[in-house]
């Protein structure tokens, strides 16, 4: 049925005029060995090894004043089915969007979506993730010229088309959004602004006679500038985040500072810092004072080994990342290593003994190859070295030997595409 559906597409774009269709598809195998990926592991314990696997279908469509998009995506491990299994419940929508083209300045854009801005800290398709992250959502798009940019969004999540006020599950992340997102270049700069309302629904004195359904909203505000010069770049962003959560007051915040130089046409180097708050582990206050990066690509921050901010380390003591940066790239081939520094941005206690701030050290390694125009290899290797506080929040044996290797092949392939004037 799926299969009748994209050809009836496919033969309804052959016959319509002034118009732009695209098909194409993605297929990325990856292999993995995980031993201490995310928490350390135990000295007697092994690690897994396995091969995940993403396949998407995606169609774009365009014609006058409307845009449509639909990404078909299949994630699966290679044998969580069995070999003889005819249900497939891994199959779903990765997106499914359609744009109304008000005027040349003006349009809104509706459906499931991926939400991208500035460098995916706060909002990321999280795309190393086979799943990756996509939103139900509303945008409205100004853009006046090529030069400045303004977005606004707006998401409302329920569980069903229930005729009764149901308690939201928050499986999207939250009940609702609000944003705006402005973009301007000005010359060698280039800056952000970022307003994001998100609230999360609860249930407020549950089990008591006065429980209600509640909502509340945490706002996270901020800029982020872009700095180039030649072959120097730079960029910094500082976010505050305030308001409440599940009935807690937030106070929370985040800086990030990165600096890069291209010493050749093949080689650069480059360092950065990111701060994001916690909370001291003997601070019994209430009150939310880590931040939270939300929606963005966690994967992309902090170390490839993902011991921070993916799934984990929430409400917890912050971190202070210190990483240095090594690229290589010429040709077909391309070479990267990254060490991390990291610290508790606040207070780590065993029992009542402070601990020192040190957390650990992760060295990242990836290599990549074009085998062809449309494949892509890559391959890499992660160490942490972890410290005894870092052993006291994330458990295992800081010893071990706590590391993770991969290689994945990217296959994307252009189907069909076809545009008549």
């Amino acid at each position: 049925m799926k299969n009748l559906i994209f050809i009836a597409l496919l033969c309804i774009a052959s016959i319509l005029n002034a118009q732009q269709f695209d098909l194409s598809a993605e297929v990325r195998p990856r292999y993995e060995n995980k031993h201490g990926y995310g928490i350390l592991i135990n000295e007697d314990t092994n690690g897994s090894n396995f091969v995940s696997q993403r396949t998407r279908l995606n169609f774009n469509f365009e014609h006058e004043k409307i845009r449509l998009g639909v990404s078909l995506q299949n994630v699966r491990v290679w044998g969580d089915v069995s070999t003889l299994s005819s249900d497939d419940t891994a199959t779903a929508l990765h997106e499914a969007w359609a744009v109304a083209v008000l005027s040349p300045e003006i349009s809104l854009k509706l459906g499931r979506q991926e939400i991208v801005y500035d460098d995916h800290r706060i909002f990321g398709n999280v795309g190393w993730a086979q799943q990756a992250r996509s939103h139900d959502a509303l945008l409205f798009k100004y853009v006046p010229n090529g030069n400045n940019r303004l977005d606004v969004g707006f998401a409302l999540s329920a569980d069903s088309q229930s005729g009764v006020a149901n308690l939201y599950s928050n499986a999207a992340g939250y009940k609702s959004f609000q944003y705006g997102w402005y973009h301007g270049d000005f010359d060698k700069l280039g800056l952000s602004f970022l307003l994001l309302n998100t609230g999360i629904e609860y249930l407020e004195n549950a089990g008591l006679s006065d429980e209600s359904q509640t909502i509340d909203y945490m706002q996270t505000i901020g800029p982020r500038i872009t700095y180039k010069l030649g072959d120097l770049n730079a960029n910094a962003a500082a976010y505050f985040q305030t308001g409440k959560s599940l009935n807690r007051d937030v106070t929370a915040s985040y800086f990030s500072g990165n600096i890069g130089y291209k010493v050749s046409s093949d080689f650069t180097v480059g360092a950065g810092f990111e701060m994001l708050s916690g909370k001291d582990m003997d601070d019994a206050d209430l009150d939310i004072k880590s931040f939270s990066p939300l929606f963005g690509t966690n994967h992309k921050f902090n170390g490839w080994m993902d011991y921070f901010y993916v799934g984990n380390h929430a409400n917890s003591v912050g971190l202070t990342d210190v990483s240095v940066t090594l690229a290589y790239a010429k040709d077909k081939f391309s070479a990267k290593i990254i060490p991390h520094y990291f610290l508790a941005a606040a207070d780590v206690f065993n029992d009542a003994t402070k601990m020192n701030a040190n957390l650990g050290t992760e060295i990242d390694m990836v290599v990549g190859y074009k085998i062809a125009k449309d494949i892509i290899l890559n391959a890499g290797y992660s160490k942490m070295y972890a410290t005894a506080s870092m052993e006291i929040l994330k458990g295992g044996g800081k010893d071990s030997n706590n590391s993770w290797g991969w290689i994945m092949f990217t296959f994307k392939p252009i189907l069909f595409t076809t545009k008549t004037e």
